[in-house]
């Protein structure tokens, strides 16, 4: 059952969640392919993406 602190916490969480993706989604616009490839290629090893 959530109350009123848990809600608030949880509309926080995705704020700071969303905040988070958009400064991301921002970086990456700024990497050059080989820095793409490398992060790419980290995120396939730690399992963030299904195929590479």
């Amino acid at each position: 059952m959530s109350n009123r602190f848990t809600s608030k916490l949880s509309e926080n969480d995705d704020y700071k969640r969303d905040l988070l993706i958009r400064k991301i989604e921002h970086a990456l616009t700024q990497m050059r392919l080989p820095e793409l490839e490398a992060l790419a290629y980290d995120m396939f090893t730690k399992g963030y993406l299904a195929d590479y």
